[in-house]
């Protein structure tokens, strides 16, 4: 019995000493991964330029994105290098329905007869963006960029009166395919911040369809990101 007592007992002292051990590289690899990589999540809005004569856009147009990059910093300086994968969602709400005709998309205007609550082209991306960094002692960060994305499946989606047959009844439509739009979106981005919330804008230099097939829009995005680490 007192042997297997002694046994239990380094046995136990074994594996509390590993388990520290363990947990003081696990807390080590939090920290590494704290400094090299970055998580953010927020919201946006849309302003567009370039909207077709008697289509009206909402004030907001809010979006949703989410981002994880990995930072490169310059020494033991302030500054770095980062770049990632992330993820956006922009929607253009407005008084229109997209519409194709001879290779050609086009926003159709809602008469004024009918009602309805939403019309939106949801365009959602899969971007890859790159940043040079700035962080001070402070905490305040500051970082100029630049992103190129993928669109993915885009659609539109309507809810209001039943424009197809004419009358009151509610119609609520998804239509998936969406023609000629742009498959790349690209620009420059900027944030500037203090610790987790940050201020960021990207100014689109694509258009929203491609050239002589669609209204030549683009969108300047405004919004806020909550970056915890």
């Amino acid at each position: 019995m007192k042997r297997n007592h002694i046994s239990g007992t380094i046995l136990i002292i074994i594996f509390l000493v590993a388990a520290s051990s363990f947990s003081g590289q696990a807390q080590m690899v939090n920290e590494v991964a704290k400094k090299r990589v970055t998580i953010g999540v927020g919201m946006f809005n849309d302003i567009w330029f370039d909207i077709p004569a008697g289509i009206k856009t909402r004030t907001i147009n809010q979006g949703f994105q989410a981002f994880a990059m990995y930072n490169v910093p310059f020494g033991k300086s302030n500054f770095g290098f980062a770049i990632g994968l992330g993820f956006r969602a922009n929607n253009l709400y407005g008084n229109f329905l997209v519409k194709d005709t001879s290779n050609v998309t086009y926003f159709d205007r809602i008469p004024d007869s009918i009602n309805y609550k939403r019309s939106k082209l949801a365009m959602p991306w899969l971007e890859l963006p790159i940043e040079f960094k700035f962080k001070s002692k402070s905490k305040i960060a500051v970082g100029i960029g630049f992103k190129i994305a993928y669109l993915l499946p885009a659609h539109t989606k309507f809810v209001g009166d039943n424009y197809i047959d004419g009358t009151t009844e509610k119609l609520r439509v998804k239509f998936r395919e969406v023609k000629n739009l742009e498959q790349f979106s690209y620009g420059p981005t900027f944030r500037i911040g203090y610790r987790w919330f940050q201020i960021n804008a990207y100014y689109s230099i694509s258009k929203l369809f491609t050239k002589g097939n669609g209204p030549q829009m683009y969108p300047l995005t405004i919004g806020f990101l909550l970056m915890p680490f």
